[in-house]
């Protein structure tokens, strides 16, 4: 599952969404922030999420994506390349 976060609503797409995620038992979701340039993949780890938050071309490193090569920079552009 993947968020972008909408400026209007910051407080609830950090906040607000990872108590009902965590509700749900989602073991993974991003949160792609266009305003600060970054994505931070949240982790479900016993009962609460591990955040890490990654910029530039930092590689995504996805436990659910193992075989995932994308860096932060190619998410906030929406593209791959090839």
């Amino acid at each position: 599952m993947a968020e972008v976060v909408s400026p209007s609503a910051k407080t609830e797409d950090y906040r607000a969404k990872r108590i009902e995620y965590c509700v749900l038992d989602i073991p993974e979701y991003w949160i792609v922030d266009l305003v600060d340039h970054c994505v931070t993949i949240c982790v479900f780890e016993e009962g609460s999420y591990i955040d890490f938050v990654l910029m530039d071309d930092t590689a995504i490193a996805s436990p659910i994506f193992p075989n995932l090569q994308l860096t932060a920079t190619q998410i906030l552009a929406g593209k791959r390349e090839e």
